[in-house]
């Protein structure tokens, strides 16, 4: 796939973060989702990277935490997309597979549940 600019990648992520349902995003809280080219290991492997403390684990959470991160890599999704719908897709599925170790669910049960 042709290459996508950091913007425009931006705006993809925005309007399928739009496109999700309500009971899915409504519980989101202390959290922000933010692009990068490349993980740390400037690697291609990782699509997207949930960065906290899940709701399962939050014991002693409240104010003047930072807050957790949801980080969408744009040259990994880049790499396995062969056009726009599929990056779409993909951007899609990396939210929601993200969002949900938000709230606490890991990879296994990801997979088990078809996100994975």
């Amino acid at each position: 796939m042709e290459d996508i600019d950091h913007d425009a990648f931006e705006r993809l992520v925005i309007a399928e973060l739009d496109l999700l349902p309500d009971d899915m995003v409504d519980g989101l809280e202390n959290l922000v989702f933010v692009t990068e080219d490349r993980p740390e290991d400037d690697s291609l492997d990782l699509l997207g990277l949930y960065d906290g403390v899940d709701l399962t684990r939050r014991s002693n959470y409240g104010f003047g935490e930072l807050p957790d991160r949801i980080v969408l890599y744009r040259e990994p999704l880049l790499a396995i997309s062969a056009d726009l719908d599929e990056l779409r897709d993909q951007i899609h599925v990396t939210l929601v597979h993200e969002i949900a170790h938000f709230y606490g669910i890991d990879d296994d049960e990801l997979h088990e549940l078809g996100w994975g």
